[in-house]
């Protein structure tokens, strides 16, 4: 019989890694050997510094992509990208929500460490993501690439924090959250809720720093810049950041996508199916002109989401893990994460868990970049070699919500409250008071334990019957809080209340 502090053994959900072999091209040389020195040595320089294309999703769950055991919606172009590349079984978001989450990849470090830490809701009119940070766009440029960002930028308007000035030589796109999809009262669009018909200038889609009118759909719009950047004359390497909005409200999709799915009698459900296939449409639109501009093979492709899915119980889907968008539980920053670089990445599942802080040292790394941060670590390099851990341990602080995991265990403490469920809004949210909500617990913490690797969906809190895993972990996050800055950019304006073991508690984003 188990004693109470026996550790419960291992248990693996990680699949078997399944490197598939690359074919090598056969080449027929009929010249001296130097010639071939010569040739092998300037065909690795003009691939040194391959094109990158980040695509990211916004609100997608892990469980709305079929590569990662999603059954409801079909997305066979992002699961030919995952079986043709690296697929991430353990790869996280630094938040639950959109404009820190963005603050973190886009730095490679932390967004508590520079004060981005909730979500800006409306507020960045004004200010934006410390124009001091290095962002993934300066460090490419300065190594030579062009760089574009289509789509979502979420981290300021004014101009010293416009994507313009931080790295970007093209932007088209919004500067916004979010922003209605297409006019609703077209009678080839099918939406879920009252949104408006047009959009405002704060929402508005710039091409560049001026403001442009799309009728089109979207993601539609998106796709066709994206394609048509790949196809321009490029005399540099690119990096293209494909910065989707869906599958992130307004819920909207046009008949060309909402027809796949008329077999789904919730038209919640059939339009956020519909918004995720235009999403996987746009990845295959992406991946096939590569292919037709021949350069498919020397580019690597990203694919992710900026946390996970917003909690549309029976239409979007986080698999087996517990909580949405908001929570710190593992459905609310559990994500996808594919690689793909046909000549560099071969083909398989690494188990291991890694961060979207990873991208700033993988992409510095294959542009030929000597930046770095504490907080990001070189993907690529641990795909070669899979026996060691990227991480010792991963963070989140959205204050004073605090969590930590290792390659087994998972702390995460809640601030109680007494306030009740019933004073959400219809948005889900409790009205803040004037000046954002304690950055403390005043009402002390809910402390929960999970055994990942036995208990993937957080079923069973541990907390008592492991203390002294508890204390480990508290002192391996205070370790980690005392090199942040006690103050944020952002007061922390919303918030949201939910049960869990009995508890009501108070989730600060």
């Amino acid at each position: 019989m188990q004693t109470t502090n026996e550790i419960p053994p291992r248990k693996s959900y990680a699949p078997p890694l399944d490197w598939r072999s690359e074919q090598p091209r056969l080449i027929t040389l009929k010249f001296s050997s130097l010639f071939i020195l010569l040739t092998i040595s300037f065909s690795s320089f003009a691939f040194s510094q391959p094109n990158i294309v980040f695509i990211l999703a916004d609100d997608l769950g892990v469980g709305d992509v079929g590569a990662y055991g999603g059954k409801v919606i079909e997305t066979p172009h992002i699961d030919a990208l995952a079986s043709g590349g690296a697929i991430f079984s353990q790869a996280y978001a630094t938040h639950p929500v959109c404009s820190p989450s963005r603050a973190g990849l886009m730095s490679g470090r932390y967004q508590q460490r520079h004060g981005w830490e909730f979500n800006p809701a409306g507020r960045d009119r004004n200010i934006g993501m410390d124009d001091s940070q290095i962002t993934l766009a300066e460090v490419l440029h300065d190594a030579g690439y062009t760089t574009s960002l289509i789509g979502k930028w979420h981290l300021g308007y004014l101009p010293e924090f416009h994507p313009l000035s931080r790295g970007f030589d093209k932007f088209f796109g919004l500067l916004a959250g979010g922003s209605i999809f297409i006019d609703q009262s077209r009678p080839d669009v099918e939406s879920v809720g009252d949104w408006p018909l047009r959009r405002t200038e704060s929402n508005g889609i710039h091409d560049q720093y001026d403001l442009v009118k799309i009728d089109d759909y979207l993601t539609d719009s998106f796709t066709e810049q994206a394609v048509e950047f790949i196809k321009d004359e490029h005399e540099k390497p690119f990096f293209l950041f494909l910065s989707h909005t869906t599958p992130h409200t307004p819920l909207q999709a046009t008949k060309k996508y909402t027809a796949r799915y008329k077999h789904l009698q919730d038209p919640t459900a059939r339009v956020y199916a519909a918004m995720v296939a235009s999403l996987d449409d746009s990845v295959g639109a992406i991946v096939n002109t590569l292919s037709e501009t021949k350069r498919l093979r020397d580019t690597l492709i990203v694919f992710s989401s900026d946390n996970g899915c917003a909690g549309y119980i029976g239409v979007c889907s986080n698999g087996e893990f517990s909580g949405f968008k908001r929570y710190h539980n593992e459905g609310g920053i559990r994500i996808p994460l594919i690689l793909h670089w046909p000549s560099k990445i071969k083909p398989g599942k690494y188990p291991k868990m890694v961060s979207l802080l990873d991208l700033m040292a993988t992409f510095a790394e294959v542009a030929g970049s000597e930046h770095s941060t504490e907080d990001s670590v070189d993907l690529i390099r641990f795909l070669k070699n899979p026996d060691g851990n990227p991480h010792k341990y991963l963070y989140w602080r959205s204050s004073p919500t605090k969590a930590i995991r290792d390659d087994r265990w998972k702390l995460l403490e809640y601030a109680k409250s007494s306030l009740s469920i019933e004073q959400l809004d219809a948005a889900r949210r409790v009205i803040p008071p004037k000046d954002g909500w304690p950055r403390q617990a005043t009402e002390g913490y809910l402390t929960l334990l999970y055994d990942l690797e036995n208990d993937p969906g957080e079923t069973k809190n541990l907390a008592k019957k492991y203390p002294e895993i508890v204390l480990r972990l508290q002192e391996a996050y205070d370790k980690w809080n005392k090199e942040l800055p006690e103050e944020s950019i952002l007061p922390a304006m919303r918030s949201t209340l939910f049960k869990i073991d009995g508890q009501t508690v108070q989730l600060i984003f």
